[in-house]
């Protein structure tokens, strides 16, 4: 009687829900105990599931695209003899059509001998699946008018995403406020500061100043770093914040700064560039996107000037939406006297769970975190943080 080992998906994971990615080991391969078998992707991140022993592969129960819920059998380990005895071995002709079709060959009946799959089976097997519409190939209209289409699957992370905006819509009244912010102080600072930093190896972006004047505008306005619950509001002493990063056409991951008032400009920016590399790499860990109490989406780096980004995670109670930072005629009075001059402005945005925030909040919140970018470094310096 050979024993089987179960593979697990974990039974804590950060996100909506998981589903199963992509197995990085095929049927019949040994395997050590702690080398990764498979990557289980949420709407926040992706982790790898590893081997709980030593052994081989001989079981895969969850597929690309099925759902893995925490504690779901994904597979079977068994020992180096039942692999040996019981794996399928296949081709390499075989193996090579698994790699570009993208499905097992122990899903379909082989027809060659002992019942052996062949790369003939692999191949009728892809046109099957084709035919049977699970390709993004174009549909003819039928003669009913119909634009021609494609049919693009959606990728677990972009499915998982839909969901869990979805659900903050239904879950909160979402207002938002805009603001305009004059940069011209923070790009002086900047000017002055890069270089020395970046002889260090770090890259002192706009997006640590806006992280630095939420600092100050949590202080004005502490109700804003808050959790919404049906008998209280729970604010917290420690700002935990979420910078929104795109990973181009295949999503959007929040990791946290956490404890954010504990570190100055330099440090925040040493963060954010650690966090955007590991993110661009699907090298972040669960742990890099829990606990969030607020989030930033820094949407102007795309170019947008205006968005009303949609809160992230819930229950937090806010959002804030920074637009791109765009050369203005603006109108500045200057010994009494009205001059247009050209300044680097940028729109910011706040929206709020309007369960547990009202304008007056949101206002004031804004209101502090323009003066703060606008008078840099000013009280920045005074409270140690530029």
């Amino acid at each position: 009687m050979v024993d089987l080992i179960d593979i697990q998906a974990p039974l804590e994971q950060e996100g909506t829900k998981a589903v199963v990615r992509n197995w990085l080991r095929e049927i019949g391969e040994k395997v050590k105990s702690g080398d990764p078998l498979v990557e289980l992707e949420t709407d926040k991140v992706t982790q790898e599931v590893a081997a709980p022993a030593d052994g081989v592969l001989l079981e895969i129960l969850m597929r690309n695209g099925d759902d893995a819920r925490p504690g779901a059998v994904l597979g079977r380990i068994g020992s180096e003899l039942a692999g040996g005895e019981d794996a399928p071995h296949y081709s390499p002709a075989v193996r090579r059509a698994a790699e570009e079709y993208g499905f097992d060959p122990a899903t379909i009946t082989g027809t060659g001998r002992d019942g052996r799959v062949t790369r003939g089976d692999m191949d009728r097997a892809f046109a099957a699946r084709q035919a049977g519409g699970a390709s993004p190939e174009p549909r003819p209209d039928g003669g009913r008018g119909e634009p021609e289409s494609s049919r693009i699957p959606h990728s677990s992370m972009r499915a998982a995403i839909a969901e869990h905006m979805l659900n903050s819509v239904m879950t909160a009244p979402h207002v938002t406020a805009v603001f305009e912010a004059d940069f011209s102080a923070v790009t002086r600072h900047r000017d002055e500061h890069r270089k020395k930093l970046a002889a260090r190896g770090v890259n002192l972006s706009y997006t640590a100043y806006v992280v630095l004047a939420s600092l100050a505008a949590m202080r004005a306005v502490p109700e804003v770093n808050s959790r919404w619950h049906e008998d209280a509001l729970e604010t917290f002493d420690d700002i935990n914040i979420g910078v929104g990063i795109s990973l181009g056409g295949k999503g959007l991951v929040v990791p946290v700064i956490r404890r954010a008032q504990n570190l100055s400009l330099a440090e925040i920016a040493a963060r954010i560039q650690d966090l955007t590399t590991r993110a661009r790499f699907n090298a972040l860990s669960p742990a890099d996107v829990t606990g969030g109490t607020f989030t930033i989406s820094n949407h102007g780096v795309s170019g947008s000037l205006l968005a009303t980004p949609i809160i992230i995670n819930q229950p937090q109670s806010a959002i804030l939406g920074v637009g791109k930072l765009d050369k203005r005629v603006v109108v500045r009075e200057v010994d009494g006297i009205d001059t247009i001059q050209i300044r680097p402005m940028a729109y910011v945005s706040l929206t709020i769970d309007h369960r547990a925030l009202d304008g007056h909040h949101t206002n004031a919140w804004l209101t502090e975190f323009v003066r703060v970018l606008e008078s840099w470094p000013g009280e920045a310096t005074k409270n140690g943080l530029a």
